[in-house]
């Protein structure tokens, strides 16, 4: 398991755009739709192979299944870091030694980009939605695709009550990942071509 990306969520794409672009200083290039959950996202290349997703809800769109992943359907609010994603192989047999919430294998395409996403059957993860999705990538990886804007991912603080109990069950040892306890939350730092910045 390692760690693949992140993502921001709006109860719209333009403020969720706007969100991450306010915070780092950089501008987000498109990304495009995603037909079975009826959703659609724009991208940010990040150092190291990561990247970050804004996304939203698509209200031009008709979703092919429900609930939505990433818990959208239920998204209100401003703006925020709601999700880290990792990357696994084998991800059917992953799922039977992590809790049952993780999700089920949901077999996706996005133009030339295939792959599989773990999606709980309600849409909600474990933790408060801070255990992260799991995706299986079955084509080339998107990252390297995307324009770099110099930022880099320091840290990743995953904050919740049973933080320890939520580092204790992943397989995954990553210096950037910062396991907290207190209240169920996210805080992305990076360093950009402004300097330190924080994303909440």
């Amino acid at each position: 398991m390692e760690l693949d990306h992140i993502a921001v969520a709006g109860e719209t794409l333009e403020e969720a755009v706007n969100h991450v672009e306010a915070a780092l200083g950089v501008p987000l290039q498109a990304g495009g739709q995603h037909q079975v959950f009826g959703t659609h996202n724009r991208l940010l290349g990040l150092a190291d192979g990561l990247y970050m997703e804004a996304i939203a809800i698509d209200p031009d769109a008709t979703p092919e299944r429900s609930p939505c992943w990433f818990d959208l359907d239920n998204f209100s609010g401003t703006p925020r870091l709601t999700n880290w994603i990792c990357r696994a192989t084998g991800l059917p047999a992953l799922l039977e030694s992590l809790p049952k919430g993780a999700g089920e294998p949901v077999a996706l395409t996005r133009g030339d980009l295939v792959w599989d996403m773990a999606v709980p059957a309600d849409g909600k993860l474990p933790f408060d939605n801070l255990f992260p999705a799991l995706i299986e990538w079955h084509s080339a990886h998107p990252a390297p695709r995307l324009d770099q804007q110099g930022c880099a991912l320091r840290r990743l603080v995953i904050s919740h009550p049973d933080a320890a109990d939520l580092e204790e069950l992943l397989p995954l040892k990553d210096g950037r990942l910062v396991f907290e306890t207190g209240s169920a939350e996210m805080e992305a730092e990076f360093d950009t071509p402004h300097g330190i910045r924080v994303l909440r």
